[in-house]
């Protein structure tokens, strides 16, 4: 097996990343080629742009990734990448590159799953740590899901438990972001300006979702209500023109600061702000703590790019030391989309042999579990 070194490859979104980490755990690069700004002038990702990028990117960030590491090609003991989910044309780019690079390395080549490396931007970070009794919450911008992980003979196995039946809460969070004139992404806005506005001013409500039943109960989500709650909002109380004039004002400043974007919001628009993020955190919080409390967990972790949400990580801190859980977060730079997850997530994987085969394809509904 080598030294354990695993060169990891991410393309599902709008990042071209590619990490080297050592035996699932010793991140020795991690470089991540954003495309946030181009798509942040079309209010979203826009996935035929976000492929022509990847192409751009994709080698120059293999072979930064080897640079920072110290290390050769002829080095590494295998090669992984993101299978799925995402987007389609930007998955077949990572994959695409990874196949060749392994066939001409004559390495092995690994395929993981995008959620996986999610929980594991965690894990990697307590190496050694329990690995029982983990309930992992994922949420991101394409993705809001609850997984019971085990470990046995140091492979992972996956339990879905609960997943958002439409929009993923970071979704929600661009979307209103958008709806209220302010940047792509949405996400960081929301919850810097939160802390401005009064996040009781607006009651709103999350209906109780369970497909399961009541010995196997599912512990769903769902964010497409609160965002239409949002938007009747706006219409009633008349708010459409000022947010126009938040959006011009926006456009005009090239790199706003949250002082810049202050003084564009009045009160009411700071206490709508804070009262949407005070709901999502609840629910989050609530729907996850109930499934702890059923399936009897000893530990959460929560990852994916909502888990840098500070109202987030600071409500989960509190509620599970009420409740004699540990919880962990990854750090800022593993929250959001990056190779060193998908490294680290295959590193069981090469352990136990378990390896793609030269007809790996993309697949953008990859279901973990």
């Amino acid at each position: 097996m080598g030294t354990g070194l695993i060169l990891g490859i991410e393309s599902s979104c709008d990042e071209t990343a590619a990490a080297v980490v050592r035996s699932g755990g010793e991140v020795l690069s991690n470089v991540v080629a954003s495309q946030m700004e181009m798509h942040a002038l079309y209010g979203g990702v826009v996935p035929e742009l976000a492929s022509r990028e990847h192409l751009r990117n994709i080698v120059p960030v293999v072979r930064e990734a080897l640079r920072a590491a110290d290390v050769s090609a002829d080095d590494l003991d295998a090669i992984a990448v993101t299978a799925g989910p995402g987007l389609a044309g930007a998955l077949l780019v990572g994959i695409s590159f990874a196949k060749a690079y392994a066939f001409g390395l004559e390495k092995p080549l690994i395929a993981v799953n995008h959620l996986e490396g999610h929980i594991h931007a965690v894990l990697m970070e307590r190496h050694g740590a329990s690995a029982g009794g983990l309930l992992a919450l994922v949420v991101s911008g394409g993705h809001t899901h609850l997984y019971l992980a085990d470990e046995s003979d140091g492979s992972w196995r996956y339990r879905n438990v609960g997943r958002t039946v439409d929009d993923a809460a970071g979704e929600a969070y661009d979307k209103v972001a958008k709806l209220l004139g302010l940047g792509y992404p949405g996400g960081p806005w929301i919850d810097r300006l939160s802390a401005h506005g009064n996040a009781n001013a607006v009651p709103f409500r999350f209906i109780s979702i369970n497909r399961g039943t009541e010995e196997d109960p599912s512990f769903d989500f769902s964010f497409s209500g609160i965002k239409t709650a949002v938007l009747r909002y706006v219409d009633t109380h008349g708010m459409k023109a000022a947010i126009d004039a938040r959006r011009a004002a926006l456009a005009r400043i090239e790199q706003p600061s949250l002082k810049d974007v202050l003084a564009l919001c009045d009160a009411e628009t700071l206490d709508l702000i804070a009262s949407f993020q005070h709901a999502v955190v609840g629910n989050l919080v609530r729907q996850t703590l109930a499934a702890a409390a059923h399936f009897g967990a000893t530990g959460i972790v929560v990852s994916g790019g909502v888990a840098a949400n500070r109202a987030l990580r600071a409500r989960f801190a509190e509620v599970a030391a009420e409740r004699g859980l540990s919880v962990a977060f990854p750090g800022a730079s593993l929250s959001t989309d990056n190779a060193a997850m998908i490294a680290a997530a295959a590193w069981p994987k090469l352990r136990h042999g378990e390896f793609a085969g030269a007809d790996l394809n993309a697949t953008p509904q990859l279901r973990l579990g």
